[in-house]
C-alpha cells in the first residue's frame, strides 16, 4: 500500500473515530435528562443520571480530542495541494475545539447545581433546579456555535479534494454541500429560532454530504498523475 493511500487511510479513520461519540453524546444524552420547560424533571433526571451525564462528557472531550490529531493528518496530506487552502482548513476545524472543551463546564455547572453543595444553600430548590435546564440549554447554545466551525472547514477541504488528483472530485463536491447544511442550520437555530424546526429538517439532508468521505476510508487515495499540482505546491 502506497503512503498516500495509508495517509488518506488514517486521516479518514480520525475523521470518523471523532463522530462516533457525537449522536450518544450530543443527541441521546440531551433527550434522555432534558424535560422542556420542566427545570424539576430535568434536575431530578440529572441527580439519577449522574453517570450517564459524565459519560456524555467523556464522550464530547474524547471527540474534541480525537479532532485535533485528525485535522493534522488532513493538513499533512492536502498542504501540497495548496497550502493556503490546508491552512484554512486546519484553523477552522480547530477553532471548533476549544468551544467543545469549554462548552462542556455547562454540563458540569448542571451537575453542580443538581446535587446542591452547601455553597448554594443561598437558592432555594426551583432556582437550583432552574439553574439545572439553563446550563443544559446553555450546553446546546455552545454546540451550535461549535457547529459552524464544522461546516465551515468543509468549504477548504472540499476545495482540496477537488485540487488534489487522488480523491475523487464528487466527494469535494459533496462535503462543500454538508457544510451549507451545518452553516445554514447553526444560523437558522441562532437568528431565525422561528424557522430552525423546518430548515434544520432541510439542512440535514444537506449534512448527509459527509457520508461519501467513507471512500477515503475504504480505498484511501490513488497516486496523482506526475505533472499534477500536488506534487508541486500550489501557490498561496
Amino acid at each position: 500500500m502506497n503512503s498516500l493511500k495509508k495517509q488518506a487511510r488514517f486521516a479518514a479513520m480520525l475523521y470518523f473515530l471523532n463522530a462516533l461519540p457525537a449522536p450518544f453524546a450530543l443527541l441521546y444524552v440531551p433527550s434522555v435528562l432534558m424535560v422542556r420547560g420542566d427545570a424539576t424533571a430535568t434536575a431530578h433526571n440529572v441527580r439519577d443520571s449522574e453517570a450517564l451525564l459524565r459519560l456524555g462528557m467523556a464522550g464530547e472531550l474524547f471527540s474534541s480530542t480525537v479532532c485535533i490529531f485528525a485535522v493534522l493528518a488532513f493538513y499533512r496530506l492536502f498542504k501540497a495541494v495548496s497550502g493556503k487552502h490546508a491552512m484554512a482548513m486546519a484553523i477552522l476545524l480547530l477553532i471548533s475545539v476549544p468551544i467543545s472543551y469549554l462548552n462542556v463546564l455547562n454540563d458540569l455547572a448542571a451537575l453542580t447545581c443538581a446535587r446542591g453543595p452547601e455553597f448554594l444553600a443561598v437558592f432555594d430548590q426551583p432556582q437550583r433546579d432552574a439553574f439545572v435546564l439553563f446550563f443544559l440549554r446553555l450546553h446546546n447554545q455552545g454546540f451550535i456555535l461549535a457547529q459552524i466551525f464544522w461546516g465551515l472547514w468543509l468549504f477548504p477541504f472540499g476545495i482540496l479534494i477537488m485540487r488534489s488528483g487522488f480523491i475523487p472530485r464528487f466527494l469535494g463536491i459533496s462535503v462543500i454541500v454538508a457544510g451549507c447544511g451545518y452553516v445554514i442550520s447553526s444560523c437558522a437555530t441562532l437568528f431565525l429560532p422561528g424557522y430552525a424546526a423546518t430548515i434544520s429538517q432541510f439542512a440535514m439532508i444537506l449534512e448527509m454530504g459527509e457520508l461519501p468521505l467513507v471512500w477515503m476510508l475504504i480505498w484511501g487515495a490513488k497516486e496523482p498523475p506526475a505533472n499534477h499540482p500536488r506534487l508541486h505546491p500550489a501557490p498561496a
